[in-house]
């Protein structure tokens, strides 16, 4: 069973249970207020006769209007009849002598049951002289009316029912309508067409948030899978790079031996070797990043001292560089130092690869209490229009802007690990211009990472 079937069946069982119970209470008080209405009017005829009787005037005449719906009796103090109406002439008293209030008797009248009402009367004399005063009306009307109402509502139910049923079934087809659109919508969709969307509904209901999420998250595996694209595409290109460096340093020694000798092959393997090492250990960083893998081990670390080991390695690799330690200020934090080595080497290979002539590392704390560490250069800088762009992978910036003498490129994803271990901290990066003239690097973290 459907979704729609299975609401309507619920819908139509709940209004059935109601009007079930307001059918029932209905016959009830409509049984009840005939009853009432053969009581009144039984009660109404016994106390006609008894004030009579009270009165002294004798029992007056007991005709009544209807000779097989009512009767009338009048019993002496030992309850045998005195007077009655026509109808019950002849017939033994048919309550016992002295009831008051009311019961119900069979009666040779009428197959029907009687309501049957006692009155007291005392007549003039002595103590014999009290008179029971017995009236009673047939409850034949009141059976037929209800089983007039109840057959009414026996045959109006299921109509109504059904009428109910058809009309939610209608109702929930066209809610469940726009359901139906995105389900084959979404059948449509596949691995190479995720530039497709659901239809949204018209309005604001539950259905049209639904599609408005499904949209989105499309949006999302969309822009997943041209990142994975992206992401492919760039590592298989940089990955091919050394090894078409070593395959063609190979050719040539084999095809023309006198041109290089064992050990010229041999450095050159082992520098592509070591490129294609650093790009295979970048690749698997990220790749643990991206399964949220990237657990830091941390402990207690001096930044400071982190700072000025990564300015004496970059004054060895670029002597040719002014590479100096400003406003260097002691910081103590928890943190991972591997890590941390890793992101202070990429932003001093970064900032060396585009310096002209300086490169500086600052150190301190700001109002927040977290430590901060600037590495600034006087190089072209980065266009305020790639600065959140910088820190995606395998973005390069123009290799027109690289330090002349220095390779260009890399293979673009330096910063994105930057990135990726500095969030792994809690901690935040951010470029923006130097005052040096270039750009300025700033990482911001916090004195104890939040795992």
């Amino acid at each position: 069973m459907g979704v729609r079937f299975r609401s309507a069946l619920v819908a139509v069982l709940v209004v059935a249970v109601g009007l079930l119970a307001g059918a029932l209470a209905l016959v009830a008080l409509l049984r009840a207020e005939l009853t009432d209405d053969v009581r009144d009017s039984a009660r109404t005829r016994a106390r006609q006769v008894a004030s009579v009787i009270d009165s002294g005037r004798g029992v007056p005449s007991l005709t009544v209007a209807q000779s097989e719906e009512e009767f009338v009796q009048v019993l002496d103090a030992g309850g045998a009849v005195v007077a009655a109406s026509p109808n019950a002439a002849g017939l033994p008293a048919l309550a016992r002598p002295g009831t008051e209030g009311e019961s119900r008797v069979r009666t040779p009248l009428d197959e029907d049951e009687f309501l049957v009402v006692a009155e007291r009367a005392q007549g003039p004399g002595t103590h014999d002289a009290r008179r029971t005063v017995v009236a009673g009306r047939a409850l034949n009307a009141v059976a037929e009316t209800t089983s007039i109402v109840t057959g009414l509502l026996a045959v109006g139910l299921p109509l109504l029912l059904l009428l109910a049923f058809g009309a939610t079934w209608a109702a929930l087809g066209r809610v469940l309508a726009p359901v139906a659109r995105i389900q084959a919508e979404v059948e449509a969709i596949s691995s190479a067409a995720l530039h497709r969307r659901v239809p949204l509904p018209r309005g604001r209901d539950e259905i049209a948030r639904l599609a408005a999420t499904m949209n989105r998250m499309l949006e999302r595996l969309e822009s997943a899978q041209k990142a994975q694209r992206r992401f492919v595409s760039d590592a298989s290109h940089e990955l091919r790079s050394p090894v078409t460096a070593v395959r063609q340093h190979a050719e040539v020694a084999l095809a023309h031996p006198g041109r290089t000798t064992a050990e010229e092959l041999a450095a050159t393997v082992l520098t592509e070797d070591l490129r294609l090492q650093r790009l295979v250990e970048d690749l698997l960083l990220l790749a643990r990043a991206d399964e949220d893998a990237l657990r830091p081990r941390l402990r207690e670390t001096d930044l400071d001292d982190l700072v000025l080991e990564e300015v004496r390695r970059l004054r060895d690799a670029h002597p040719a560089l002014g590479i100096r330690a400003a406003e260097v200020t002691p910081v103590r934090l928890t943190a991972d130092a591997q890590a941390l080595r890793r992101v202070l080497r990429n932003l001093g290979d970064n900032a060396a690869r585009y310096a002209r002539s300086r490169v500086e590392f600052a150190l301190g704390t700001d109002e927040a209490g977290r430590a901060v560490v600037r590495v600034e250069d006087d190089g072209p800088g980065v266009p305020e229009a790639e600065r959140e762009r910088i820190f995606a992978r395998f973005v390069r910036l123009d290799d027109a802007r690289v330090r002349p003498g220095e390779p260009g490129g890399g293979s673009g994803l330096g910063l994105a690990i930057v990135a990726e271990l500095v969030t792994a901290h809690g901690g935040i990066a951010t470029v923006s211009a130097s005052p040096l003239g270039g750009a300025c690097f700033e990482v911001a973290l916090p004195r104890t990472a939040a795992m």
